[in-house]
């Protein structure tokens, strides 16, 4: 997939511009980050497309040398399954992090 970056969103579009997955995160006070909330489009679950954008966002969160948390229930179990291949990149506040994914924008 083409991972697109913006302030706050990982996302990758079809060949019409419909979305197809899509992560999205928000600053903290303390230069963290927080992953809010991961989509996958109906069309792709099952095949590890989230996955991949969490791989994504890794390699994102590494380049720019920040580390996260996630309130998006997917993202956090994610990074306990893969605790050690990135605990380079998880905030050691995420085990105090409350789990809540946004949907439509709200918590």
């Amino acid at each position: 997939m083409n991972w697109n970056y913006e302030e706050g969103r990982i996302y990758s579009l079809d060949e019409k511009g419909g979305l197809l997955a899509e992560a999205n995160y928000s600053g903290k006070e303390n230069g963290e980050i927080d992953i809010e909330h991961i989509y996958v489009n109906p069309i792709l679950r099952g095949q590890g497309v989230a996955e991949k954008i969490m791989e994504a966002i890794v390699e994102y969160l590494r380049e720019q040398s920040i580390k996260a948390t996630a309130t998006c229930s997917y993202a956090s179990s994610w990074f306990e399954k893969n605790r050690e291949k990135v605990s380079d990149i998880i905030s050691s506040n995420q085990s105090e992090q409350d789990v809540a994914c946004r949907i439509d924008g709200k918590k």
